[in-house]
């Protein structure tokens, strides 16, 4: 039996590490020094790999398998092991769980609604709260009660499909932070640092016809399972010709 992206024993597609491919904002002083601050710095990385085919929905699963079983890929794609160390794949990947990440967002505005009583203040201080603990992450204020608990007041400020945009999906990742995360008191330092990221990471393109900006990338939230008992979870942001790789 031929394997996910082979026909005949052949390879259906080819991936290339693109390792002169930076990300400017991973490597700034800024960024550099809030990830430090959220425990995050060296926990975060990005690489770009380019494919040589057309790429189609349905082809989704078959090509995301090709992609980590490929040669270039296995030993250049980065994940953290269990000892908290760098290191590279250097494995065939046996299964993969894959979800369409929604995004359309296009300005920071989805934020706005934060700004509300109780949350984050006009000066955009966040609102304290009584510490409680929510699968052991810290709540200390009330936008992790936001993003975090079902029966905030304000949980529905964002809808469940508002929750699926990528968008929110890095804003939720940079203000959990890691393990020793110090939180921040000013929202400023969040939006600022997921604005960056975002741009960074997709594509856009302006409508000939009604001028509108509109994302060009496809995302994928992938769960890859290697050796056992081992996993890798990445995003994918797909455009015309290369991927970008987060994890």
């Amino acid at each position: 039996m031929a394997a996910y992206g082979e026909e005949g024993g052949e390879p259906r597609y080819a991936f290339h590490h693109l390792p002169q491919k930076s990300f400017p904002v991973l490597e700034s002083r800024d960024t550099r020094d809030r990830l430090l601050k959220w425990s995050m710095d060296g926990r975060i990385a990005a690489q770009a790999f380019s494919f040589d085919q057309n790429f189609k929905g349905y082809q989704r699963d078959d090509f995301i398998m090709a992609f980590f079983n490929h040669p270039d890929v296995n030993s250049n794609l980065k994940l953290i092991s269990p000892s908290g160390q760098w290191t590279t794949l250097d494995t065939s990947v046996r299964k993969i769980d894959v979800k369409n990440i929604l995004c359309k967002q296009v300005s920071m505005s989805f934020f706005d609604r934060l700004y509300c009583k109780g949350v984050v203040r006009e000066s955009g201080s966040i609102v304290k709260c009584f510490d409680e603990y929510h699968d052991d992450i810290l709540i200390a204020d009330e936008l992790r009660k936001v993003l975090l608990l079902e029966d905030s007041d304000h949980y529905d400020l964002f809808s469940h499909l508002d929750r699926e945009e990528f968008l929110f999906c890095l804003f939720k990742h940079l203000c959990l932070g890691g393990a020793l995360c110090q939180y921040e008191d000013e929202l400023g330092p969040y939006l600022e640092t997921t604005k960056a990221l975002y741009k960074e990471l997709v594509s856009v393109q302006k409508d000939p016809e009604t001028k509108e900006i509109k994302i060009i990338s496809t995302i994928f939230k992938v769960c890859a399972y290697h050796l056992i008992a081992s996993t890798i979870t990445t995003y994918f942001c797909k455009s015309e010709d290369h991927l970008d790789v987060i994890v």
